[in-house]
């Protein structure tokens, strides 16, 4: 399970736009989105880094999730 900070999520349609980007590296990633908590759990074998650039295409910043 990998876990993101992603900064600028402020409604549903950000929530889609991230799920989208994750799912198009992986179609089958379980992704949960907790929009309130600017934070993404993915349950994926793809690369991080894949991920993260989906991500940010998106216009989102991402970040590793902090203590």
């Amino acid at each position: 399970m990998l876990e993101f900070k992603v900064d600028g999520m402020t409604c549903g349609h950000c929530e889609a736009a991230v799920q989208r980007a994750v799912r198009s590296v992986d179609p089958s990633a379980e992704v949960k989105v907790d929009r309130s908590a600017g934070r993404v759990a993915i349950a994926t074998a793809a690369h991080p880094a894949a991920l993260e650039a989906a991500i940010e295409a998106e216009g989102y910043r991402v970040g590793p999730v902090g203590p």
